[in-house]
């Protein structure tokens, strides 16, 4: 192992190596099949310094701003030029990370990836830390020593750069030999497709999505928290004026005395701190006082404000002006992509301050946002996998599947379903992919768990296909013990066969949603691929900045907008082929409000 030099470690056939500091480099990477990359300190988006195992025996550490000032920066060169040999295979953990912070430095990372964190996270879903001390602990039955427990709360900067490169090729070594042991258990486990087929690939994807982020429109943003701030104000005034006196409107512990002591409502639950004023609390005790419902507009517009309208500026990096939210791919155990630093996922849809929080996520001058979203994907995909002749029928007419239920449930011609009647069946349409029971749908729509009960046996009565579906679903997992998408994907039920009704109704509703919100998590990756590859070979500058669910969102330059449109659209119905249409509707604005 050595600390600076790369030379000593590689012995490559030829390095040519002029004295100017501003010459290239030609680095012959032709030895090297396969590289271990660390940077540390991991989350860095700056690294103080990279480590590099270059085979079994030989590490190096690459010190790049310790404090002791034994820095390399010129070995750089040739780290970048081995990054970037296409013939040289990258190994590492969370490798979307290192190369968002290799980049810092001007290193991409190009080849074949293999991450030890996405192959632990396809092995096991349900596992909620894909860290590297827990996967060694899951795989080697090793209890790696962590930085905190090594160094303490000692600065990575600070700790002597004999020490960093001890510790980080240490670290190196045991990525290398969890590789072995992750990627044979994904081979035999009929994961490695899965792995270099979809989710590899897409590594690249988000990584480009993350750096370019998505502009926000400051002045707007700043327009709209002075206007919840008035109304907000507004509602305080009236909430203490029902409430006859001043309290802290945040404090549970608060607003219990002053709904349940001082106006005197009946209590529904209990916590271990007091009755409860949860949202559900507020909803029932709203149907009886006025208070109570200006509780819930408060905190909805008070969420709103400290979670999206204040706080999405704060989050603008300077370098860019955008906004970089992180796209996960191994948190969710079904397989979607889940957002954090902003959550961007969770910005509301509906209501008044959807679609103007949404408006507030602009294109840059010269350019448009388009807007691409999967139609009734999920039920799509359970009318192909429950093989339901009347589902599949309906598709295929290009029905409007929620009226198509409301017509069946109610008896009554399409021309006669109502608006109510189409909601009542949207919510029994989703109820019976989650799995939902009779006291679940009740809650859902407001009616007894008796009626609840009548709609989705009415339901199931008229689509055969679909019960014979989830109750082979369900023996299955009982069999194997997971359940898998389309694409293979694999999620395991383990309380299946409990003895405990609750987690084995609980593990029965898993083991009917997975397979068809698997799938669809499978369809729009593989649909990011596609619509990544086409844009590229037709030379477009139209780039994906979002993932929303079953939305994808597009900054396209106005010239190209329309074509973009059609190749989005052509790239997402084409990306699977099942039984039924897939849909996308695409909307094109100024803003992600207009083009939605």
């Amino acid at each position: 192992m050595t600390q600076f030099s790369l030379f000593d470690n590689i012995q490559p056939e030829k390095v040519k190596h002029t004295q100017s500091a501003g010459d290239a480099q030609d680095f012959d990477c032709s030895k090297l099949g396969e590289i271990t990359l660390r940077v540390m300190p991991p989350s860095s988006a700056s690294p103080v310094g990279i480590a590099l195992r270059l085979d079994k025996n030989n590490a190096c550490y690459v010190p790049l701003n310790h404090r002791d000032g034994q820095n390399a920066d010129d070995t750089l060169l040739i780290l970048k030029t081995i990054c970037e040999s296409e013939n040289t295979a990258k190994t590492g953990h969370d490798i979307k990370n290192l190369m968002l912070s290799l980049s810092s430095e001007d290193i991409k990372i190009k080849g074949m990836l293999h991450d030890v964190m996405l192959a632990s996270y396809l092995l096991n879903p349900n596992l909620s830390d894909h860290s590297l001390e827990n996967i060694c602990l899951e795989h080697m039955m090793i209890k790696k020593t962590s930085l905190s427990d090594q160094f303490g709360k000692t600065v990575f900067t600070d700790i002597p750069v004999k020490d960093a490169a001890e510790f980080s090729c240490h670290e190196t070594a045991l990525i290398s030999d969890l590789r072995s042991i992750v990627f044979d258990k994904l081979k035999n486990e009929g994961l490695e497709r899965l792995y270099y087929d979809l989710e590899m690939p897409l590594i690249y994807v988000l990584y480009d999505m993350q750096s370019r982020g998505v502009k926000i429109d400051l002045i707007k943003t700043s327009e709209i928290s002075k206007e919840l701030e008035r109304e907000l104000d507004s509602l305080q005034s009236k909430i203490y004026s029902l409430a006859g006196e001043e309290f802290n409107i945040n404090s549970p512990k608060q607003l219990a005395r002053i709904l349940f002591d001082v106006i005197g409502l009946r209590p529904t639950k209990k916590t271990k701190t007091g009755f409860s004023t949860n949202i559900e609390v507020l909803e029932e005790l709203a149907k009886v006082h006025e208070l109570p419902q200006e509780i819930i507009n408060y905190r909805g517009l008070h969420k709103l404000k400290t979670t999206y309208i204040d706080a999405l500026p704060q989050l603008v990096k300077p370098e860019t002006g955008r906004i970089h939210t992180t796209l996960n791919q191994t948190i969710t155990a079904t397989g979607r992509l889940s957002s954090s630093d902003p959550n961007l996922q969770n910005i509301p849809v509906r209501g008044e301050w959807g679609p103007r929080i949404r408006a507030l996520f602009v294109a840059e001058e010269g350019n448009l946002l388009l807007s691409a979203d999967y139609s009734q994907i999920e039920l799509r995909v359970l009318a192909h996998l429950s093989g339901d002749e009347v589902l599949i029928k309906a598709f295929q007419n290009n029905e409007d599947i929620h009226t198509h239920t409301a017509r069946e449930i109610f008896g009554v011609e399409a021309a006669d379903v109502t608006s109510e009647m189409r909601r009542t069946a949207k919510t029994i349409n989703f109820g019976v992919v989650y799995g939902m029971s009779p006291f679940g749908l009740s809650e859902a729509l407001g009616i007894s768990p008796k009626e609840a009960g009548i709609f989705i046996e009415s339901y199931f009565s008229r689509h055969d296909g679909v019960r014979k579906y989830f109750d082979a679903v369900i023996e299955a997992a009982k069999k194997d013990g997971f359940v898998t998408t389309l694409m293979g994907r694999k999620r395991q039920i383990p309380d299946i066969n409990s003895s405990n009704a609750n987690l084995r109704q609980q593990a029965e509703r898993l083991a009917m949603n997975s397979p068809i919100q698997g799938t669809a998590a499978d369809l729009i990756k593989k649909a990011m691929l596609s619509v990544s590859q086409r844009l590229k070979a037709e030379s477009m500058r139209s780039v994906m900045i979002l993932q929303i669910h079953d939305e994808l969102l597009l900054e396209v330059p106005e010239h190209e907008a329309e074509r973009a449109k059609v190749i989005v659209t052509e790239e997402m119905e084409s990306a699977i082929q099942i039984s039924v249409p897939i849909k996308v509707e695409a909307g094109i604005g100024r803003s992600w409000a207009d083009a939605h």
